[in-house]
């Protein structure tokens, strides 16, 4: 996959939940054919519900769910890997307390209580799944995703209200005009700023684009840190709306919403889907005249599962970031 590159590629991947999952899944495969040589995940950690939720509640630590799918995607594929990827993303049954509860969630959090370190705790979990990359937090202060909201109030349809929580904001029934971060200045480990300093290329996406992709360039820190890098930036579309967060929108919604969020981030290249782009003429010249307006590029290639649904498949989405890297 690498072959036109010079060297190895440092890469920061950002999100959360199976879009980063799948974004991951792609870069480790580059990782093993040495066409990245340096992969971290920064990941959205402001989940409030499930397992991730109840621990957040008990103990006061950063929701580990996100953080642990992140691990689970740098697992190799070798019976060592494959065994540990498992263990880390199995969910008890029964009908008891421990119901819901995921492995590898209580793992993390045993780690933080041990060691009293967020990064160092990843980093132990990481070398103990042999992961091929680093996973770190977006932030080590525990946050709330809070966003304005329109047309939920039945007297005023126009009229904002401001909807509190992961899970509560990716749910509504209305239209999310914006988002913001409770605090809004949130700790950022400096681990994190110096990865993406040193990075050739910065991945943004696909993902929850409220609640796991735009949370990021809401912290401060964050999003000085990404405005400041000489690394190239691309934007990973999804391949659908989704119900509550995107519903209506099509690609150029998302890369629009994007650019609102974050107006002085420099975009180099979009990836988009060929299949959802031929869907629609439309859609296909609004994203052009959005991403040329944004002094990108635009790449459109064969990302999705062939099955219809709406998922990054990792073994074309690895293609495509190989062809990225190497065509600059």
């Amino acid at each position: 996959m690498g072959e036109g590159l010079d060297r190895a590629q440092a890469v920061v991947a950002l999100g959360g939940g199976h879009g980063l999952h799948a974004s991951l899944s792609a870069l480790r495969m580059l990782v093993d054919d040495l066409t990245v040589d340096d992969l971290t995940a920064v990941v959205t950690v402001a989940d409030n519900g499930g397992s991730s939720g109840r621990l957040r509640g008990q103990f006061g630590v950063l929701p580990p769910g996100d953080l642990r799918m992140a691990l689970a995607a740098l697992c190799g594929d070798d019976a060592w890997g494959d065994t540990w990827a498992k263990v880390l993303q199995h969910r008890f049954a029964g009908d008891g307390d421990m119901r819901g509860h995921v492995v590898g969630n209580l793992l993390i959090v045993g780690l933080w209580e041990l060691l009293g370190d967020h990064v160092d705790a990843l980093d132990w979990v990481g070398r103990l799944l042999g992961a091929k990359g680093r996973v770190l937090p977006m932030a080590v202060t525990p946050m709330d995703i809070a966003a304005e909201v329109s047309g939920v109030a039945e007297d005023d349809p126009t009229a904002r209200v401001v909807v509190r929580g992961q899970v509560e904001v990716a749910t509504t029934g209305g239209v999310i005009e914006s988002i913001s971060l409770v605090p809004p200045d949130p700790e950022v480990s400096p681990a994190v700023v110096e990865a993406i300093t040193a990075a050739d290329w910065v991945v943004l996406g696909p993902g929850s684009w409220f609640t796991s992709v735009l949370p990021h360039l809401k912290v401060p820190d964050l999003a000085r840190a990404l405005v400041a890098t000489d690394a190239k930036v691309v934007v990973v579309l999804n391949l659908a709306e989704q119900v509550g967060e995107t519903g209506g929108f099509g690609p150029s919604d998302h890369l629009a919403v994007l650019a609102q969020h974050a107006p002085d981030l420099a975009i180099h290249t979009v990836l988009a889907d060929r299949s959802a782009m031929a869907g629609s003429a439309s859609h296909h010249a609004d994203l052009e005249d959005v991403v040329r307006a944004l002094g990108a590029r635009l790449v459109v290639d064969d990302v999705a599962v062939d099955d219809g649904t709406p998922r990054h498949d990792p073994v074309r989405l690895a293609a495509a970031y190989a062809r990225i890297l190497g065509s600059d």
